[in-house]
């Protein structure tokens, strides 16, 4: 018999569930399928996402999540609080993404098809900003770019 997937659905570790419902429901625009004040599901189109309070995970998790238009879901957040991160940016991997964190840190990146803009900055677990190169590199931003004889 061959192993299916089903769909997946992250757990992020919240410090005050009644703050992050808050958060993802009246910003993100999810809607609260069930909880408590341990533990909470949420859910908007086919994303579905667990909060957890004080357990299960050590906080500040990353995950990604594919959107039709990350620029419309800019427009839509950034008004009501949304904690934007970074982008809407062009990565070399073939998406528009935007960064946006929870009252807890972890970073929900939204994914969308790239437009024709250059490719955007990353910014690292740490906010430190990575720039792409024309040679296909990624580097620190405060690093100098390669000499000719590089």
């Amino acid at each position: 018999m061959q192993v299916t997937f089903g769909r997946s659905t992250p757990i992020l570790r919240v410090s005050d569930m009644g703050r992050a419902v808050a958060y993802y429901t009246d910003v993100l625009g999810f809607r609260q399928n069930w909880g408590d004040s341990i533990f909470s599901e949420l859910s908007r189109g086919e994303t579905n996402i667990m909060l957890a309070h004080g357990d299960q995970g050590r906080g500040k998790a990353w995950l990604y999540v594919g959107v039709n238009d990350v620029d419309a879901l800019r427009d839509e957040i950034a008004p009501k609080g949304g904690v934007i991160r970074q982008g809407p940016s062009n990565y070399p991997w073939g998406a528009r993404e935007l960064h946006v964190e929870d009252l807890d840190g972890n970073v929900l990146r939204f994914g969308s098809g790239a437009t024709d803009e250059p490719f955007g900055p990353w910014l690292d677990e740490n906010g430190i900003r990575w720039d792409y190169g024309a040679d296909g590199c990624w580097r620190r931003s405060d690093q100098a770019p390669p000499g000719p004889d590089a």
